[in-house]
Order: C-alpha cells, then structure tokens, then sequence
C-alpha cells in the first residue's frame, strides 16, 4: 500500500491532536488524546509522559492505532478515562491481538514503533516528569470518510482545554491556577460560537475537574 499521510490531512512537521488507542499484555483496551506530529509522508512521531498506560502498552507491544476525528465527545472520554468498552472495535484488525481502533471516526493509521528515545524539553513546566519520543511508521491508513482532515491543536479552544486537564495534577499552584483561568476562557469562548457537542464537551470537562477537587467559578 502507497501510505501518505496527506490523504489525512497531516503536513510534514505540522502536529496534530489525535487519540491513541492501544492494548496491555492482559488486552485491556485504552485510549488517550496525544498530540502526532507528522514527520514524513508514512512516519509520525508523538511525545508520551512516563508512567502513561498509552506509553508502557506502546513499548511492550510496539504498535498502536492513531484514531483520527473530530468528535468533541470522544476527545473529551478519552482524556477523562471514560471511553465505553463498546467503542472499541477491532472487527477490521482481527489479524493483530495488540490493535484496536474506535468506531466512529474519520480514519485511523495502523503504526509499528521504529524508535524509542528519552526526550525532556527544557522550556517544559512539567520539569520533573520525564518523557519518550515515539517515532513509528505508518504500515495502514483506514478511511472511513474521504474528506478525511485532521485536528490542528490550534483551531480548537476546546483540545487547549483538555491538554491542560491531563497535566493540571503535576504542576505547581501558579500554573494550575493559570489552567483553570485558560479553562474559562475557552467555555466562554465555545459559549459564544462552539457547536452544541463543543458546549456540552466543555460542560463535561467542567465536571471531570470538579470531581478532583477543582472550583470552578459559575458562569
């Protein structure tokens, strides 16, 4: 198969947000919103913190699924933990037991790790945490739809919203406070142009942040 990452969407050096799907030894299936940056037409490469369950299924099975939507409820179930075990399909990839792709989406990539490597960035404010660089070829790309395009974290107040949500726990009180400020902005933001889903994407994020203890001023 001619893999080019184009028919996604996906532009060398460009990062996109996707979620990753992946299974452990026990085949739990999980998934995760993690940020893909397209390093050429059939490779990709993604920065995972340790101690991740995407990151130690991806080291112990070296291969993974890069869902690929727009969906702002499956963003937002991925990043709080609460994907339903029946949204997970693995109908079309029955061949490998380590891969499983969401149903629903717009396409997904089939990926085997070519490379692992430590990776700290000095301008991090996550400085004690350490990470890997994933850099892994595309073997498949599935499409669902064929005007397939995917996410740029820039467009989308909402996936801001979400990356700050699975670091709030890990940084000092400045910076939490700091997530929590952006966080309004954004709901005020998706308040006064965001679809239907986006608001209600944010209103469960609200509620994910507020069962950990969060406040979070009224509207």
């Amino acid at each position: 198969m001619n893999i080019d990452l184009s028919s996604v969407g996906m532009e060398k050096g460009q990062q996109y947000e996707t979620i990753i799907t992946t299974i452990n030894k026990d085949k739990d299936k999980n998934a995760a919103p993690i940020g893909v940056i397209c390093k050429d037409k059939d490779k990709i490469m993604c920065r995972i913190f340790e101690g991740s369950t995407t990151l130690d299924n991806i080291i112990n099975q070296k291969e993974f699924i890069v869902n690929i939507t727009l969906d702002p409820i499956l963003f937002t179930l991925a990043t709080t933990g609460n994907i339903p075990e029946d949204l997970f399909d693995k109908s079309n990839i029955s061949d490998s037991d380590s891969l499983v792709n969401l149903k629903n989406t717009d396409a997904y990539l089939k990926c085997k790790v070519i490379k692992i490597k430590d990776a700290i960035k000095k301008s991090d404010p996550i400085r004690k945490s350490e990470a890997k660089v994933i850099i892994s070829d595309v073997v498949d790309i599935v499409l669902n739809n064929k005007c397939t395009k995917a996410a740029n974290r820039g467009f989308y107040s909402l996936v801001e919203s979400l990356v700050n949500f699975t670091r709030i726990d890990i940084v000092d009180k400045e910076k939490k406070d700091y997530f929590l400020d952006r966080f309004l902005e954004s709901k005020r933001i998706i308040n006064k142009v965001g679809s239907k889903e986006d608001k209600l994407a944010m209103d469960l994020l609200k509620k994910a942040l507020e069962d950990k203890g969060y406040s979070i001023n009224n509207d």
